[in-house]
């Protein structure tokens, strides 16, 4: 079953007029102050509630988990981490200017884990730079295990995608990550862990392993309708 972020009718519509997408993040719909909610930047707090993704580029990101904004997804995030289903899988879609995806470990763009989809957890924070939410098909309780880190504010998303947190550490790897649809040479997950559970970071050996050297376009798919 397709997990794009978007139709590809969506998506044609961002690309084929880069004007619009531009000026809406030049200039947002006045908001609420209530609808940018403070996130606790304190690594050291609430480490239950941390994601690290270890990267294949040598840097670590750190997301912040909302459960208040999406309990349902927030958990599934924080279970498959800690099965270890997101270890070694690349980032498959990546559009610069606008996001990353993981969490497909076909690397296709069409695949997800054996638990069942989840319903919609949409909410009103914004999907500004750093933002993780997940990614679904059209059909709106179509979420599994694929999700996508912000590259620049993308507001047309809100309400439409879960929102679950926001990176609050390490965006310059989340901005190192290769480009493509699939990229040529995919950054991949290392390693995805709880803050709380402690688990020691990947070596610069197992990094420099989880590199393949020969893995190009043609070794994967790219998401059907793209």
């Amino acid at each position: 079953m397709l997990k794009n972020i978007l139709s590809a009718a969506a998506l044609a519509v961002l690309v084929a007029t880069p004007s619009i997408a531009q000026d809406e993040e030049a200039a947002p719909a006045p908001r609420p102050a209530s609808a940018y909610a403070t996130i606790d930047y304190n690594l050291q707090d609430d480490r239950d509630n941390i994601l690290f993704l270890d990267l294949s580029n040598g840097k670590r990101v750190a997301i912040r988990l909302m459960p208040d904004w999406a309990p349902e997804h927030v958990e599934r995030i924080k279970t498959l981490a800690r099965q270890g289903f997101y270890d070694g899988v690349i980032f498959h879609r990546v559009i610069e200017g606008f996001m990353a995806q993981t969490g497909d470990p076909t690397g296709t763009g069409q695949g997800g884990s054996e638990l069942p989809d989840l319903q919609a957890e949409f909410n009103p924070m914004p999907h500004v730079r750093g933002t993780v939410s997940m990614a679904r098909a059209q059909a709106e309780d179509s979420a599994n295990s694929q999700f996508f880190i912000v590259f620049y504010p993308r507001f047309s998303l809100d309400k439409k995608y879960t929102n679950f947190g926001r990176v609050i550490a390490g965006m310059d790897a989340v901005d190192a990550i290769h480009r493509g649809e699939p990229p040529r040479d995919p950054t991949r997950i290392v390693q995805a862990s709880i803050a709380s559970d402690n688990k020691p970071a990947p070596t610069p050996q197992e990094i420099a392993a989880s590199n393949p050297a020969s893995i190009t376009a043609t070794d994967l798919t790219a998401p059907a309708g793209e």
